[in-house]
């Protein structure tokens, strides 16, 4: 007679891609090991009108620094052109632009939160967090992906 464990709950992972010394695919678990901010949100969304929540995670900036960007050191200004490209798991988009989170500029606190209403997001994955946004649709739920690009082409 064999006995087999019950299934483990699956869990969720965002890829860090684009260019990156370091590229990397991260667990909730991994998040919890940057320092972690909590920060209470209330954001107004279309469909379920204000919303309140609290969340705790590493600041975006944190993680994605750790990763390498390919900032070009010789060039002083060159994070300024990088772009951060965040994708949920049901297909939601949003793009940041490096000046936002940088410390030196924009200093946005964008959060990975790893939980939210201190209920762990391990199965579910990260969520993309702005807490200075008014309207809620720039967060995103389920982070499966996060692409970080400084060598998209010129527009003109």
């Amino acid at each position: 007679m064999s006995h087999s464990l019950p299934a483990a709950d699956p869990v969720a992972e965002v890829a860090l891609t684009g260019d990156l010394a370091r590229p990397v695919r991260l667990t909730v678990r991994d998040l919890l090991a940057w320092p972690q901010r909590r920060v209470q949100v209330s954001f107004e969304c279309a469909t379920s009108g204000v919303q309140r929540h609290r969340f705790a995670g590493p600041l975006l900036h944190d993680v994605l620094s750790d990763a390498g960007p390919a900032f070009d050191p010789t060039r002083r200004k060159d994070r300024l052109r990088f772009l951060i490209a965040v994708t949920g798991a049901d297909g939601h988009r949003t793009v940041l632009s490096w000046a936002e989170i940088d410390p030196d500029f924009g200093r946005a606190s964008v959060l990975l939160a790893a939980s939210i209403d201190d209920t762990p997001l391990d199965g579910a994955g990260p969520q993309l967090v702005l807490p200075q946004d008014r309207c809620g649709a720039r967060h995103v739920s389920g982070i499966s992906a996060i692409r970080v690009d400084g060598g998209y082409g010129a527009w003109m």
